[in-house]
């Protein structure tokens, strides 16, 4: 099993910025993907970015060029900087986690960022 720790969700305003972190916690050792992503009323559930065992990121287009993320192999986390936050933003953001390229996807609890003067 993989559990997953969040934190740094929390009330921003617009234009602000804020970090997040996950720490997954499992007594395997092998990890093939991890990273974020949100859901907001009305909306699907869609990746904010990922990062891979190799180092390749990726990033949903709607956050290109205000979100990075950044992996720490030796604490198995991950930590993503969202800049120039907009309302638009606004959702709950869950940590996903992959041990290899067809394992299981586990999920975080689910932490809500809320963007509002």
């Amino acid at each position: 099993q993989v559990q997953l720790v969040e934190s740094g969700g929390g009330l921003v305003q617009p234009g602000g910025s804020l970090r997040r972190s996950c720490v997954a916690s499992t007594s395997d050792s092998s990890f093939y993907a991890m990273g974020w992503y949100r859901q907001s009323p009305g909306e699907q559930r869609e990746l904010v970015a990922r990062v891979d065992r190799d180092g390749i990121k990726l990033y949903a287009d709607s956050v290109k060029g205000r979100a990075f993320i950044s992996r720490d192999s030796a604490k198995n986390s991950v930590d993503l900087q969202m800049n120039n936050l907009e309302s638009e933003d606004t959702a709950l953001y869950y940590c996903n986690y992959r041990q290899s390229r067809l394992g299981s996807l586990y999920w975080g609890r689910g932490t809500q960022v809320t963007v509002s003067s």
